[in-house]
């Protein structure tokens, strides 16, 4: 994606990443032995994950198996111990608010909407560090098309489905090469499931590279180019959606058999 205009257009079972992604050298995103603890508990141990430009990578697994530590870390909000390279610096260099200006856009799960205020004054804050919105603005309406209809609306008045639209609409305002998505669809309903899916596969063609945390197994395939399976805070499964379908123990476990 170009940032100047804001838009343009392995090996099943592997018990470490090393099938993960491209080279250290040419990801835009370089996970490499991270490790996050809270305390004395260890969150995650030792991931290695590395998301090429234009990639779609889903991180999937069950509750509690590391995917928003994950999403938080890339993100900026954690202290780690390994490396985390976005664009071939070091996360833990950079402010949150500077890796956003960078291009490093973070939707998080709880959504994190200011209730109080409209739909277009959330978007707009959206845009805040990167300047240049209405290409965008144009983008997110066109994607999703119920947020320029509720433009004026309180974001708290809204569906559970909308304010999920509006995060993600919200994130694209950053302009984002790396958009980090945590649990999209989460609680939303089977058509509001279908919108979402299809405004991933639009923002894909627009160019984002996408990291993906999602427990719904079934649509983190359908929007991936690669499949990473945590649990335990490890990585225990790398592939591509069609090998990670003929695995047993994903078929077995993650998709009812």
């Amino acid at each position: 994606m170009s940032t100047d205009s804001g838009w343009s257009a392995d090996e099943t079972g592997t018990e470490s990443a090393e099938a993960a992604g491209d080279e250290t050298g040419t990801a835009m995103l370089a996970v490499e032995e991270l490790h996050v603890s809270y305390g004395k508990v260890a969150a995650l141990q030792g991931i290695d994950l590395h998301v090429g430009r234009g990639e779609v990578v889903s991180v999937i697994g069950p509750n509690g198996a590391g995917k928003t530590t994950l999403a938080e870390t890339v993100s900026g909000f954690h202290d780690y111990e390994g490396s985390v390279r976005f664009d071939g610096t070091e996360v833990r260099s950079r402010s949150t608010s500077d890796l956003v200006g960078d291009g490093l856009v973070h939707c998080t799960e709880g959504r994190d909407l200011f209730g109080h205020m409209s739909v277009a004054d959330n978007l707009a804050l959206g845009a805040f560090r990167r300047g240049n919105a209405e290409e965008r603005r144009a983008f997110v309406y066109d994607l999703f098309p119920t947020l320029e209809d509720r433009a004026s609306q309180h974001a708290r008045t809204m569906s559970g489905g909308e304010q999920q639209m509006l995060a993600i609409g919200r994130a694209l305002m950053g302009s984002p090469d790396l958009l980090v998505l945590d649990e999209p669809t989460l609680g939303l309903a089977p058509v509001v499931l279908q919108d979402i899916s299809e405004g991933l596969e639009r923002i894909r063609e627009a160019g984002v590279t996408l990291l993906l945390c999602e427990q719904n197994v079934t649509f983190a395939m359908d929007h991936a180019d690669r499949i990473v399976l945590l649990e335990n805070g490890s990585v225990v499964r790398v592939g591509s959606p069609e090998d990670l379908r003929d695995d047993d123990y994903i078929r077995e476990v993650y998709l009812g058999g």
